[in-house]
């Protein structure tokens, strides 16, 4: 029979877990707990963890969803979410076990860390997110309040921001140039390097720079870019604009490490429960629940499993002086398994993490696969063998974080002189769906007022696409005729 608990038995197994997490070297923010019931976890998973969030429809549709998903049985609850934020918030599902409370008591401080110490989340300012949250919330429902301006129009509005909001720069971590350096760098680019040969070689011809071009280069954040230069735009609908956006840069770094974030936490609740020396029936139960957390998921990707298994392996090969393809260290300088995880939690994002330590060995020990449709069933077209396993490697790569969503930039808000916008699709090898372009385009056609274009690549040929008022027409290399 489970043991019962109270708020008193939690905070003691609290206080031991953060000494364990402290002697592991775990560079936590403080770290708060709230209790919560069932509907009080579906509510927040709604609204993505946030205490507080400004209204929209899809958050109603969201809890109608889950609540109706959990009450047939079709899908369960989270243990336990966590906020990035100084000091991080974390919920507890009041039905958790005791055992459960403590493993995901453990789990909490791995994501803890993780958001305290990871390059991704340095500019996400976790000391004002929750009062960020309310502020936005407060100002949105200000305009929804305001005779002028009403539900319907932010609604409206908000469909669309909501569209585009991830369509925005990817790479933080790369400082982006005001339009001054632009400027400079264009100048810049029109002196030739020195060439001391330059007597054998031909001259080359350099096209100068259009410096009245907006953009000066491509632009991927699409809503600030609207944003700043739509004239017909509101004060509020500007505002509108810069909420959502703001909000997208708080789950970007969450979305670009989510493998490393649950499998770093994973380890850690693992090597912290183990060192608590727990009483045999709850060691018994710690072991069937992290293994249900860290299983495989046939016929998918279980980001618990593999970022575990990842972490897992980089410690053992580590200490055990494993050579790697990129290991320069002497054994006078080579660093242990644990103090080369903790520098791989602070540098890298999922892409990086797989790019450098999933290699074939690792992939077949986890039997890694390839699958694709076939007719009604779906068919193992690779394996991790000598042969496919860097294909595979490269499919999952261009699968996860941000790398499943097109790269959208705009490239003239002044096409054919008409303030029209073009727009181009970063084309890696996958053509665009073009439901969603459409209606990615039409919402770019809403902000922006006028014609919207975007020059893509569809069966391995150049295609305009054009979408007006009359709806999308697609223009094969812009020198076709139009098709519906």
């Amino acid at each position: 029979m489970p043991r019962p608990w109270n708020l008193d038995t939690l905070k003691e197994w609290d206080d031991r877990i953060r000494q364990v997490v402290d002697s592991f070297g775990l560079n936590c923010f403080p770290q708060e707990f709230e209790i919560c019931d069932q509907n009080q976890m579906l509510g927040y998973m709604a609204y993505s963890g946030m205490p507080a969030h400004y209204p929209h429809w899809s958050y109603g549709k969201s809890y109608e969803k889950l609540k109706t998903l959990y009450e047939y049985g079709v899908s369960g609850l989270p243990y336990e979410m966590v906020i990035n934020s100084n000091p991080s918030l974390a919920y507890l599902m009041r039905d958790n076990s005791l055992c459960l409370q403590i493993l995901t008591i453990a789990h909490v401080y791995g994501h803890n860390d993780f958001f305290a110490n990871n390059f991704t989340f340095q500019d996400t300012r976790p000391e004002l997110t929750i009062s960020n949250m309310k502020v936005r919330a407060d100002r949105l429902r200000d305009y929804i309040e305001d005779p002028s301006i009403g539900l319907r129009k932010i609604e409206t509005i908000l469909d669309a921001a909501h569209a585009l909001s991830l369509n925005c720069r990817r790479h933080r971590a790369i400082r982006k140039l005001t339009e001054l350096q632009q400027r400079e760098r264009a100048l810049a680019d029109l002196e030739p390097p020195h060439d001391p040969y330059a007597h054998l070689h031909p001259p080359r011809p350099r096209e100068e720079p259009d410096l009245n071009r907006v953009p000066l280069e491509p632009e991927e954040d699409l809503l600030l870019f609207i944003r700043d230069h739509n004239p017909y735009l509101s004060d509020w609908e500007q505002d509108v604009l810069t909420i959502v956006h703001e909000q997208a840069q708080y789950f970007l770094p969450q979305i670009e490490t989510k493998i490393m974030n649950e499998g770093w936490a994973s380890y850690w609740h693992h090597r912290i429960l183990n060192a608590l020396e727990l009483p045999q029936d709850l060691h018994l139960e710690f072991i069937v629940l992290h293994n249900q957390v860290i299983r495989p998921h046939p016929g998918g990707l279980n980001p618990y499993h593999l970022g575990f298994r990842i972490f897992e392996e980089i410690v053992r090969r580590q200490d055990e002086g494993a050579p790697r393809d990129d290991d320069r260290e002497t054994d006078a300088t080579r660093k242990t398994g644990d103090e080369l995880i903790f520098d791989v939690r602070e540098v890298d994002r999922d892409a990086s993490f797989i790019r450098r330590f999933l290699d074939e060995d690792m992939m077949r020990e986890l039997d890694m696969f390839e699958h694709e449709a076939e007719g009604e069933d779906r068919v193992i077209s690779r394996v991790s063998d000598p042969d496919n396993w860097e294909q595979i490697k490269q499919t999952l790569l261009r699968n996860i974080g941000m790398a499943s969503t097109p790269v959208i930039r705009i490239t003239d808000a002044d096409y054919a002189h008409n303030r029209e916008l073009m727009l181009s699709h970063g084309h890696d090898g996958r053509d665009l769906d073009l439901e969603y372009a459409e209606k990615t385009m039409a919402y770019m056609h809403q902000l922006w007022g006028r014609t919207v274009h975007m020059e893509t690549v569809v069966d391995e040929k150049p295609v305009v696409l054009t979408y007006t008022e009359d709806g999308l027409k697609a223009q094969a290399g812009g020198d076709g005729e139009s098709e519906d």
